[in-house]
């Protein structure tokens, strides 16, 4: 009996300790599930970016700096600008890509490199190179700015994959090959390559080319690298390898084979290209410039890449395009009734907080709380933690509908580790987004915080570095200093992107036969002469040749000396060389109606002008517009829409016209004005909207206006792929039954319906006739480039001849003089020059060679 007391004792002690092991785990993992709340998943999840030492670009609201390769230069220039503008003008092309003859096959060797020393070595064989082949591959989910994880690199005898995560902190050392302009690097589609190298490394590409603008060249059906490769190598690549996660190591096989077979096989197909670029020749003989040097313009736009540059989006406060893009999107699906105040002042803080979450913790928006996630928030407003997470997951399952079978998403672990906060993003009120940036930084990354500091949020917490910051932004908004510094932002984009990338003038020169100089030109006119063995070279450097023939005319002869006169790349108003554009002294919209012999000179109206300069010259110039249509009573702008209730005559036009006193609205205030009162109507000041329904009601005849009328003036000037947007989003057809009209018909059953007929634009030309022109039609620019300009010409044709053209012209070249005070206009350029000419034997202006080049083109 004893013993079985003992084994009765024993067993119990035993289930009590089990039990009792069971209760302390438990209670363990309760007590570390606590301690979690509010600490960050950063904290327990590691990033191979926090691991690099050297960041370039962080998350901050600070603008990025480029390199500066000496104390002088300023870090918003490009560093190598100098050396790119020079193969602009002259770049290198004796050199072969690889040989056609070479052994296609990608073997099983490559060179993996993940460390300094291998990187060094990797430098040392691509300096020997004259060409080799790049390509990167990225990843943007989990990073806010994204970041290059591996770079391919192949020479005709070997590929290259540099693990960009290992060796980041020592990628500078690839600097020297890439900007040496004697070594080509062939990429495919470059445009985001280019910025990438330079956000992470500080590694800008010299003499690129790009075999993508090569197929542009060429008017290849498709430019996609995977079309190449099937084409010219008989390979076929899986381009969904492109949305993996690049980031893991070791990479899998079948990763590591497409990386390799996006570099391997370029060089091969930029030789192929090349080749076909030689042999390219137009059809037919239509101008000076039809037969360029196919090969250098594809080397050309390839090396234009080479000169963009990297810069981050800065805005006024953290998430404000986001949030109006997506109050827009919603207004525009739900219409006004969904259009109130607190629906987009939640919008505007959840995208304010993911904004900056994303910055903290290194994600893309996308990942941290999508758009959709963020309206249902916004119109839900859920009060628990159980609710929001499931509001978050219903939203994005709701997003991927084609997918049936999909179940419900777990939120972001940025969402998850700080699900406290939208108590106070969706309870609290408060419509200051600066307030959501403060509270939010000192919550999670103040001296408590619960957001590990690193390289990359380093930088938020300086407040000169954000655009939010009280010293920026009044109570009223930006204050002349921040104002100050938009503009001049803005004015350095317009000459990033619109000034010219090389020199204009090349300043070759063509002498008569007798060894006269005729005239100076660009390098394509002399290939035009030689091309046809109408001249010979008689100097190298700078180019110059002799023609074979008699010339018609001489510059003597037409009494101007301005063509035999070199011409410096600089703005004729005030001298800036460092940037310039060409300017139109007299309007496209006049000039593209001239009779051909009168706009045949027409080098002489177009000059170089800075930024600055054009701004001045293109607002004396709309001015002048105006004055014109005054003075000839034609009209800029479309005059007058047929009411929807008035019936059409028999012609298909309306009966009542306006007067042309009455003026026109311009097609850009127009849509502007209709763009605004839709979008924002509800909430503008009563007498602004007041103001922008005169301007539209001033384009329908001054009758009221509906909200379809403002949907019908989105229309006006709106390019097409605009109009293809809305099309494919309302179902709208677009349909043009003339060179002169376009209706826009509403799809029923395959047929246009009666009532989008009504809806024609109506304009007066010079004998007061109604005629019709469409708001949507190509002829139609915002800037008035329609009937206004070719009514003008022929009205001047009519009435006084070849000689009231020249007056014309003359008129606005005083118009230029008076706005700009121009000071370094070329030698021999002048106000009176009558543009009067006679055409040669071989001048594609001849009438005889038009009549003959008509005559083959329909034969």
């Amino acid at each position: 009996m004893e013993n079985k007391d003992k084994i009765k004792i024993a067993i119990t002690i035993s289930c009590l300790a089990v039990v009792s092991i069971l209760l302390a785990s438990k209670f363990r993992k309760q007590r570390k599930r606590k301690q979690n709340i509010g600490s960050c998943y950063l904290k327990s999840e590691a990033k191979p970016q926090h691991k690099f030492k050297l960041v370039l670009a962080n998350n901050s609201y600070s603008p990025f700096k480029h390199l500066k390769l000496d104390d002088d230069s300023s870090s918003d220039l490009h560093p190598y600008e100098s050396e790119i503008k020079a193969l602009l003008e002259k770049p290198e092309l004796d050199f072969e890509f690889c040989n056609r003859s070479m052994d296609m096959d990608m073997t099983d060797t490559y060179v993996w490199i993940d460390d300094e020393s291998k990187l060094k070595e990797l430098v040392q064989v691509l300096s020997k190179e004259t060409v080799f082949a790049v390509d990167t591959e990225q990843h943007s989910l989990r990073s806010f700015l994204g970041f290059t994880a591996l770079i391919q690199i192949s020479t005709i005898k070997e590929d290259y994959l540099v693990d960009t995560i290992a060796v980041h902190d020592f990628m500078g050392i690839l600097c020297p090959v890439f900007a040496n302009p004697n070594i080509c690097k062939v990429f495919h589609g470059a445009d985001n390559d280019v910025i990438w190298l330079q956000r992470d490394f500080h590694i800008y590409v010299v003499n690129l080319f790009d075999t993508a603008k090569a197929c542009d060249v060429l008017s290849k059906p498709q430019r996609s690298l995977a079309y190449l490769l099937e084409t010219y190598c008989g390979v076929t690549t899986n381009k969904l390898y492109q949305r993996e996660d690049w980031r893991q190591r070791p990479l899998p096989l079948d990763m590591i084979e497409y990386a390799r077979m996006d570099a391997h096989y370029l060089l091969y197909i930029a030789e192929c290209l090349v080749s076909e670029l030689k042999l390219y020749k137009t059809e037919n003989s239509a101008s000076l410039d039809d037969k360029l040097d196919f090969v250098f313009e594809a080397n050309r736009r390839s090396n234009a890449l080479c000169l963009q540059l990297f810069t981050k989006e800065l805005e006024a406060s953290p998430g404000q395009s986001a949030a109006s893009s997506i109050i827009s999107r919603h207004v525009n699906e739900y219409g006004n009734s969904k259009n109130d105040t607190r629906f987009q002042d939640l919008v505007r803080r959840l995208c304010s907080w993911r904004d900056l979450m994303a910055r903290m913790h290194d994600e893309s928006l996308k990942y941290v709380l999508s758009d959709n996630a963020i309206v249902a928030l916004a119109e839900k407003t859920p009060l628990t933690t159980t609710d929001i997470c499931t509001t978050i997951s219903q939203a994005d399952i709701d997003t991927d509908s084609l997918n049936s079978n999909s179940t419900p998403r777990i939120p972001s672990s940025v969402v998850l580790s700080h699900l406290d906060d939208f108590t106070y993003l969706l309870q609290h009120q408060t419509n200051n987004p600066d307030d959501i940036f403060q509270l939010v930084l000192k919550k999670h990354l103040g001296p408590h915080g619960s957001c590990p500091l690193s390289l990359y949020n380093y930088g938020l917490l300086s407040k000169s570095n954000t655009k939010v910051s009280k010293k920026l932004v009044s109570k009223n908004g930006y204050n002349k200093f921040s104002k100050k510094v938009a503009r001049k932002a803005s004015r350095e984009l317009f000459v990033q992107k619109f000034s010219c990338k090389s020199p204009v003038y090349h300043n070759c020169r063509i002498y008569a036969n007798d060894g006269r100089l005729l005239c100076y030109c660009d390098k394509r006119k002399l290939e035009w002469y030689l091309q046809r063995d109408l001249a010979k070279i008689i100097e190298e450097n700078p180019p110059a040749i002799m023609l074979l023939f008699e010339p018609k005319g001489r510059p003597e002869d037409e009494g101007n000396d301005f063509y035999i006169q070199s011409k410096k790349n600089i703005c004729v108003g005030c001298g800036e060389g460092n940037h310039y554009l060409r300017y139109r002294i007299i309007p496209s919209c006049y000039r593209i109606h001239f009779p051909e012999h009168l706009k045949s000179h027409r080098s002489h109206d177009i000059v170089l002008v800075c930024v600055d300069c054009h701004e001045k010259a293109h607002s004396a110039a709309e001015k002048y517009k105006k004055k014109v249509a005054s003075e000839f009573g034609i009209p800029l702008f479309v005059h007058k829409v047929v009411d929807s209730n008035e019936e059409l005559d028999d012609s298909g036009c309306g009966t009542s016209v306006m007067k042309l006193a009455d003026g026109g609205v311009s097609p850009l205030e127009l849509r502007t004005a209709a763009m605004a009162l839709l979008r924002h109507g509800p909430r503008m000041p009563a007498k602004r909207c007041e103001e922008l329904k005169e301007v539209v009601k001033k384009y329908y005849g001054g009758r009221e206006i509906t909200e379809e009328d403002l949907q019908k003036a989105l229309l006006v000037g709106m390019s097409p792929h605009e109009k293809r947007r809305l099309q494919k989003k309302k179902g709208l057809t677009f349909n043009n039954h003339s060179s002169n009209n376009t209706w826009l018909s509403s799809k029923k059953d395959g047929k246009e319906t009666h009532e989008a007929k009504k809806d024609c634009v109506m304009d007066l030309d010079v004998d007061s006739e109604v005629s019709m022109f469409a708001t949507c039609s190509s002829k139609l620019s915002l800037l008035g480039h329609g009937p206004h300009g070719k009514q003008v010409v022929d009205f001047l044709l009519k009435e006084h001849g070849e000689d009231g053209i020249r007056e014309f012209c003359q008129r606005w070249r005083q118009v230029f003089v008076e706005a700009i005070h121009p000071r370094f206009l070329p030698g021999g350029w002048d106000v009176t020059h009558s543009g009067r000419r006679e055409f040669g034997d071989f001048s594609v202006y001849n009438p005889a060679n038009k009549t003959s080049s008509s005559t083959v083109a329909e034969g």
